[in-house]
C-alpha cells in the first residue's frame, strides 16, 4: 500500500482526536463512499443533503477502512465499531482541513479549471497530456463542488508533479472558498455561456462569479482566458482587480498568446497548428469537434505555463479520448450494418448544444443513413429557458439533422420552433421517447444524444447499447 497520510499527520491535519489504535502502516487513500472504498482508506463520514455517511460506517469497516473520521455527536451510536476513529466536531470541515494541509505540503504545480462548458474535458485532457511529462493528480469525475474539491485536495500525494482541479458553481460565492483552498498557479476559464442562467441576471453576472477563481491565484500566477469569448475583456478586468499581473489568452484571435493558426476537423479527430508562446507546434487531437480544439489550446497554454515540455504534451494530445456522456462514440450493429452513437448525455447548455450540433454536422453517415439529433432539456435556465430552447432551431437546422427526437418540458419550445418540413417527434420524457428512438435507428445513421444530466437521457444511451451489440471488432461498451 502506498501511504498517502500517516495516521498522526491526518489527526493533526483534521484537528481531531484519535479513538482506538490508529493504523501504524498509515492510510492509503481518502474515501467518502463505502462502495468504492479500498482497504486501508480513511472513511470520512460526511453528511450530505440526502444521506449521512455515518449510516454507512459499518459498511466502510466491512470494506476494510483503516480509520473512520466521524462527528463527535455520533460517537455514542458508533461505540460498537471495532475500527479506529478520528473524532471531529464536523466531518466536512475536517475534510477541508485535510485538503488545506495536503495543499500546504505539496510541491506540485497546480492548475484550476472553471467555465460554463468544457471544464471536465479540459481537466481530463490536462491529466492525460501532463502524464507524459510527470506524475499527475486530478479531480475524479466531476468532483468540483463543496465536498468534491476538498476531497480531491485531501487525496493529493505529497510528491506529485502536477495537480489539476475542476471548480464549478451554481450560484455566486461558491468558487471563492474553493479556490482559496486550491491556491492554483494557473487558472483557466474555458468559456462564459448560459449555464445556470436561472440563478443569474445575465452572462456578465456569470462571468463575475467565474472570476472568483482569480481570488485564490498564487502570487505571480497566471490567468488563462478564452480570447475568442465575448467576456474576455470583462474577465481580464476582473483579474486585474484581483492584482493578477499575468493574464494570457488562448484562441483564434490574433492577439491570443496561445493561438490557433490552422485546424482541420475530421470525423474522429482534429489536426491543428498553433503558436504556443514563441513555439509553433503541430498536433493531432484524438477527440473530434471544434470545441475540443479550443480546449486543447487551453491545455497547451496551461502546460506551457507550468513548464512542461510542449513537444511531448502536443504529441500526447493524440491519445485524448472523449469521456462517457461527453462525446464518447460507439459503433453498434443492427441487421444490415451499423450506426454511430455519440453520447453527450451528461450536460447541456446553449453553448454545448451548439457545439454538439456542429459535431453532428461533421459526423459522416453511410449510404442510406441519416443524422439524428436526440435532445433533452437544458436545466437551470430560469425565465430564459423557453427563449433559449427555441433558439436551438437554427443550430439544429445547420447540423443537417434528418430527424429530431425531443423530450422534456422545456424542449416543447424547440419542438414548436423547428421548421415545418423537418421530421421531428416530441415526447414528454426520456422514458416515453425510448421506444421511438429504438425503432428509429437504421444502418448508416449517426445518432447524437444530448441533454442535461437530470433529464435522464443516459438511459437512452444505455437502451441503445443494450439493444444493439457492438460492431464486430469493437469492444462492448461498459
Amino acid at each position: 500500500m502506498n501511504v498517502l497520510w500517516t495516521a498522526d499527520a491526518l489527526v493533526e491535519a483534521t484537528g481531531g482526536r484519535p479513538h482506538g489504535q490508529l493504523p501504524p502502516a498509515g492510510i492509503g487513500g481518502i474515501s467518502i463512499d463505502s462502495r468504492t472504498l479500498r482497504p486501508g482508506d480513511a472513511f470520512f463520514a460526511i453528511k450530505g443533503e440526502s444521506m449521512d455517511g455515518h449510516d454507512f460506517a459499518t459498511a466502510a469497516v466491512k470494506a476494510g477502512a483503516g480509520v473512520l473520521v466521524v462527528a463527535e455527536s455520533k460517537l455514542p451510536a458508533l461505540g460498537r465499531l471495532t475500527a479506529p476513529l478520528i473524532v471531529v466536531p464536523d466531518v466536512l470541515v475536517a475534510l477541508e482541513k485535510a485538503g488545506r494541509a495536503a495543499r500546504e505540503r505539496s510541491r506540485a504545480k497546480i492548475v484550476a479549471v472553471t467555465g460554463s462548458a468544457g471544464k471536465t474535458s479540459t481537466k481530463e485532457a490536462l491529466r492525460h497530456v501532463l502524464s507524459a511529462v510527470g506524475t499527475v493528480h486530478a479531480s475524479d469525475k466531476s468532483f468540483n463542488n463543496h465536498w468534491g474539491v476538498p476531497l480531491t485536495l485531501a487525496r493529493l500525494p505529497q510528491d506529485c508533479d502536477f495537480g489539476i482541479f475542476e471548480i464549478g458553481m451554481n450560484h455566486p460565492g461558491e468558487i471563492r472558498s474553493l479556490v482559496k483552498m486550491v491556491r492554483p498557479h494557473v487558472t483557466i476559464v474555458t468559456l462564459i455561456a448560459a449555464a445556470h442562467l436561472g440563478h443569474f441576471r445575465n452572462l456578465d453576472d456569470i462571468a463575475r462569479a467565474k472570476a472568483e477563481i482569480f481570488e485564490g491565484l498564487e502570487p505571480g500566477g497566471a490567468a488563462l482566458l478564452n480570447r475568442d469569448d465575448q467576456r474576455y475583456g470583462l474577465l481580464a478586468k476582473l483579474a486585474k482587480a484581483q492584482r493578477v499581473t499575468r493574464i494570457l489568452g488562448f484562441g483564434e484571435d490574433a492577439r491570443a498568446d496561445f493561438r490557433l493558426l490552422d485546424c482541420t476537423l475530421a470525423a474522429d479527430s482534429s489536426t491543428i497548428r498553433a503558436r504556443i508562446g514563441d513555439t509553433e507546434v503541430a498536433a493531432r487531437i484524438g477527440a473530434p469537434g471544434r470545441h475540443v480544439v479550443q480546449n486543447a489550446l487551453a491545455v497547451l497554454g496551461a502546460a506551457s505555463l507550468v513548464g512542461a515540455d510542449i513537444g511531448k504534451v502536443a504529441e500526447a494530445l493524440g491519445g485524448i479520448e472523449a469521456e462517457q456522456g461527453r462525446g464518447r462514440r460507439y459503433r453498434l450493429a443492427l441487421p444490415g450494418g451499423a450506426f454511430t452513437l455519440i453520447d453527450e448525455s451528461y450536460n447541456a447548455n446553449p453553448a454545448s448544444m451548439q457545439a454538439a450540433m456542429a459535431l453532428l454536422a461533421t459526423t459522416p453517415v453511410e449510404a442510406g443513413g441519416r443524422r439524428i439529433a436526440v435532445l433533452g432539456d437544458m436545466l437551470e435556465l430560469g425565465s430564459h429557458s423557453a427563449e433559449l430552447h427555441a433558439a436551438l432551431a437554427e443550430p439544429v437546422k445547420k447540423s443537417g439533422a434528418d430527424l429530431v427526437l425531443l423530450a422534456g418540458t422545456e424542449m416543447k419550445a424547440l419542438a414548436d420552433a423547428l421548421p415545418k418540413g423537418l421530421a421531428a417527434e416530441y415526447r414528454a420524457d426520456a422514458e416515453s421517447l425510448k421506444a421511438v428512438l429504438l425503432d428509429a435507428v437504421r444502418p448508416g445513421d449517426a445518432v447524437m444524444i444530448k441533454s442535461s444530466k437530470g433529464i435522464g437521457f443516459s438511459r437512452l444511451v444505455d437502451a441503445l447499447i443494450a439493444q444493439y451489440p457492438a460492431q464486430a471488432g469493437q469492444q462492448k461498451p461498459a
